[in-house]
């Protein structure tokens, strides 16, 4: 039976902000850029799909971007008894669009383009918190270093971010977007900071003197 939601119309926010057949990028990541603003004006969701790049010098030579629920999900392999199903996201959806590399001008062409969604869109209200959507400020990254380094609970500073704002959909976030934001800024300390100071320090006193040994336990913070 044909879906009658096979052709979802757009809204009229996307009529200055075009996206065609033809149209060129300068990298693989302004076309991302470029499409996950479409998608926010459009309110829905993408997500990479496919890449394929050149073997010897591992440049991309082409990508997908879709609407994030395009496909359909697999099979749900865990204990059928749970009290926690995953709900159906995934419908389908054939909304997408794909880059190619031209060779002689070294841009990114947009070689495919479906515009068509299966699906009902999300409202103005809601599209920040779709996946592809959130993204923390520079602001409010400040505001979560602060309350880090004041030894306040990811959950407690959450709370109070979310009070400020009227509520956690005002926010453009979620909990574990804050989460995952400080642990990777403490993953690059770990690379680049103090912590690996000591690290090159230690593994140079360890190529020095062979019975040399040093142990590094991690917190609950990493």
């Amino acid at each position: 039976m044909e879906d009658t939601l096979s052709l979802v119309v757009i809204p009229k926010v996307l009529e200055d902000f075009i996206l065609y057949k033809g149209k060129e990028f300068s990298s693989d990541s302004e076309a991302y850029t470029f499409y996950n603003e479409y998608a926010r004006r459009g309110y829905f969701g993408i997500r990479k799909e496919y890449a394929n790049k050149y073997k010897k010098t591992k440049k991309l030579t082409s990508r997908r971007l879709v609407c994030d629920r395009e496909g359909f999900r697999g099979k749900d392999n865990r204990d059928h008894q749970t009290n926690r199903a995953r709900s159906e996201t995934r419908c389908g959806c054939y909304a997408r669009v794909t880059i190619v590399l031209n060779r002689e001008t070294r841009m990114y062409v947009v070689s495919d383009f479906v515009e068509e969604h299966n699906h009902h869109l999300h409202n103005a209200a809601t599209v920040h918190m779709i996946p592809s959507q959130r993204k923390m400020s520079a602001a409010q990254e400040i505001e979560a270093d602060i309350a880090h380094e004041s030894g306040i609970r990811i959950k407690d500073a959450y709370h109070f971010f979310s009070k400020q704002v009227g509520g956690s959909e005002g926010l453009g976030f979620t909990r574990r977007g804050q989460k995952n934001y400080l642990r990777g800024k403490r993953q690059r300390s770990l690379m680049y900071g103090e912590a690996s100071n000591i690290e090159r320090c230690f593994s140079r006193h360890l190529k020095e003197n062979k019975l040399y040994h040093y142990a590094i336990e991690l917190d609950f913070e990493e």
